[in-house]
């Protein structure tokens, strides 16, 4: 990820905030300007909870550059508490283990380095409850 893009999600990835609409009350992941359902403009700024269930996953086995020290590792679908549906890496699990349902918690990781001497880039990984 770039490092203006890294930067700009920091609110969301650092504190795991949501976009709430004021018109219908749905919740959006990363925040948005405008309600898909709605069309409303009008938003409160809500915390995430931090447990859910396991939606789906895949194991990835050839990853991009920057995780190819971490694999195989799996991404997943989480539904937290509360309804808003989130994609994250699933860590400190046995891959042959998991499973649709499973409850999971998410914890505040370093997710890469970006370059040899470039920044740490932090975010969220979902480990098991």
């Amino acid at each position: 990820m770039p490092s203006p893009r890294y930067w700009r999600e920091i609110p969301q990835r650092y504190r795991l905030e949501a976009s709430k609409c004021k018109g219908c009350g749905k919740v959006f992941f990363p925040p948005r300007l405008v309600c898909s359902s709605c069309k409303s403009r009008e938003f409160e700024m809500v915390k995430l909870e931090r447990e859910g269930k396991l939606i789906t996953y895949t194991i990835i086995r050839v990853p991009p550059s920057q995780f190819t020290d971490q694999s195989p590792y799996a991404m997943g679908v989480v539904e937290l508490n509360g309804g808003v549906k989130i994609l994250s890496q699933i860590a400190d699990c046995n891959l042959d283990k998991l499973e649709i349902g499973q409850k999971l918690r998410i914890e505040f990781r370093k997710i890469y380095n970006e370059g040899e001497a470039g920044i740490i880039c932090y975010g969220y990984k979902c480990v098991p409850a």
